[in-house]
């Protein structure tokens, strides 16, 4: 390891120190290397558009709004290609929640979540991308659980 020395402002001391009590860390080192790698990995799936990946993309929106359901069904249908999974929950009278499991290459990725978040009457979006490692191609793996069941998963 590397000794690095670094100035943090205050406030930001302040933030660090109940991130690191919250998820009780021993030290400073560790809350920063944590915290560090999170943001490389962070930035490393806006790099390069093909790069395949998967992602969560989660957003709330007012399912009263003018044809809102049907423009977020037809976009999902658009880009049925990009889509896992789709979870539809009812958070009240108005607003629904969801969250669709998302795979392909990361630019198209999140061309897909922009539009969606986009859409008016979507309230609240994000999208988590996590590169998919490995080839695209190869056969998905399985996992020997001792018993004669496969878990299929793709």
């Amino acid at each position: 390891m590397q000794r690095v020395t670094i100035t943090l402002d205050s406030d930001l001391i302040e933030e660090l120190d109940r991130f690191m009590a919250a998820r009780q860390y021993d030290n400073r080192s560790e809350a920063i290397r944590d915290l560090v790698r999170a943001g490389l990995s962070e930035v490393s799936t806006g790099e390069g558009a093909d790069r395949p990946c998967v992602a969560a993309l989660v957003y709330v929106f007012d399912h009263h709004r003018r044809d809102l359901a049907n423009r977020l069904t037809h976009a999902h249908h658009d880009h049925h290609d990009l889509s896992l999974a789709t979870t539809h929950v009812h958070l009240d009278h108005d607003r629904c929640l969801e969250v669709a499991l998302l795979r392909g290459p990361s630019g198209e990725v999140r061309h897909f979540a922009d539009h969606v978040m986009a859409e008016r009457g979507v309230r609240h979006g994000r999208l988590v991308l996590v590169p998919a490692e490995g080839d695209e191609d190869s056969p998905p793996h399985r996992h020997d659980h001792g018993n004669d069941r496969d878990h299929g998963h793709d």
